[in-house]
């Protein structure tokens, strides 16, 4: 049996928002509806199924991290500096406005509009280097 994921739903304040500031700065399709949902497309047949949270709900901020290329990386993190995103090395942010380089690769921690965790990395963990 092969397993693979195929989507998760992503919490939001302002789905449109938070649809729009993924595909915007990943360089993405923008997002297609999906009865109540936003529906962003990455690789993989993967989707980011952005949904309103109801008034006053909290959102429990989530991890989300993405394994891009190096040409990706420069263009996504060009980005997030340019628009002055507060970024960090660390899951942590002990080391903000820097980036890792771990297993020999590039990688950089950030917030989306809703507070979640991104991550963009150009090796997977363990991967060495």
């Amino acid at each position: 049996m092969s397993v693979s994921f195929n989507h998760t739903i992503v919490a939001a304040k302002d789905k449109q928002k938070s649809a729009h500031f993924l595909t915007e700065l990943f360089g993405l399709p923008a997002a297609t509806p999906f009865g109540h949902f936003l529906a962003v497309n990455v690789a993989n047949d993967v989707s980011l199924d952005y949904a309103d949270v109801p008034s006053g709900q909290e959102i429990h901020p989530q991890h989300y991290a993405f394994l891009v290329s190096e040409d990706e990386f420069d263009s996504i993190y060009g980005k997030i500096r340019d628009r002055g995103i507060q970024h960090w090395a660390d899951p942590r942010g002990s080391r903000p406005g820097e980036i890792n380089h771990n297993d020999g690769g590039r990688g950089v921690y950030f917030q989306d509009p809703a507070g979640h965790y991104l991550e963009i990395i150009t090796r997977p963990y363990g991967s060495g280097g």
